[in-house]
């Protein structure tokens, strides 16, 4: 298959793919790494289903979307599932990204080695603070200031802009961000950004996820009671 007719088939399976499922193959593949390690050559959807807790049936159906089918009584091969996962995802190639706002969470996440074995590649911080401007973080990650995002972030060939500065500050960060030359913004704020059509916007807001857990802790209380 030439790489053109692989191209295409992919990009006629991101259109296809419901976004429930996609958010459940990191999943899948995290669970098959360990597998692999381990030396295990082949899993059943109903042993990733027992692993994971997604019905047996859900998982068959979200690989399925990939062209993955196991074989009766024997199941999928890990190593082609492991590859086959990667590929899709696109955590084996490299996306340069840059951090706005190195304070405690945008310093943390460069540390996150982590996230470079997942594909993101931080190339660099920008804020405003005169303590952190010139610093290296993590021995390798250089700290501009913002003013200086226009020039660096084309020059770096960035294309992913992860906002973690206070949420007065959002906003116009991700406005610089944008005008700068970034595609995609990674918003770990609590504020809903606005930005011109064509920009992805994929909000993290650890603050919403604390507000259901503990709304769910607040529920599961009464119920005991």
């Amino acid at each position: 298959m030439s790489n053109d007719t692989k191209t295409g088939q992919t990009s006629v399976i991101r259109d296809l793919l419901p976004e429930p499922t996609l958010q459940r193959l990191p999943w899948y593949l995290a669970y098959v790494c360990q597998l692999r390690a381990q030396g295990v050559e082949n899993v059943s959807s109903t042993q990733i289903s027992k692993h994971l807790n997604v019905d047996s049936s859900q998982i068959a159906k979200d690989l399925s979307f990939l062209n993955i089918r196991g074989k009766t009584r024997i199941g999928y091969d890990v190593v082609e599932l492991e590859n086959t996962l990667k590929d899709f995802l696109e955590f084996e190639r490299q996306h340069p990204a840059v951090i706005i706002g190195v304070g405690s969470l945008g310093a943390a996440l460069i540390q996150d080695s982590g996230l470079t074995r997942y594909g993101l590649n931080i190339v660099a911080g920008f804020d405003i603070d005169p303590d952190k401007i010139g610093a290296h973080m993590s021995d390798r990650i250089p700290v501009y200031h913002i003013e200086a995002m226009q020039k660096t972030v084309s020059r770096l060939g960035a294309k992913i802009g992860i906002i973690t500065v206070p949420p007065d500050q959002a906003q116009a960060a991700a406005d610089a961000a944008v005008n700068a030359g970034v595609k995609a913004l990674w918003n770990f704020s609590p504020l809903r950004l606005r930005a011109r059509q064509g920009i992805v916007i994929q909000d993290t807001s650890i603050y919403s996820h604390l507000a259901l857990m503990y709304n769910r802790l607040e529920q599961q209380k009464r119920n005991e009671n």
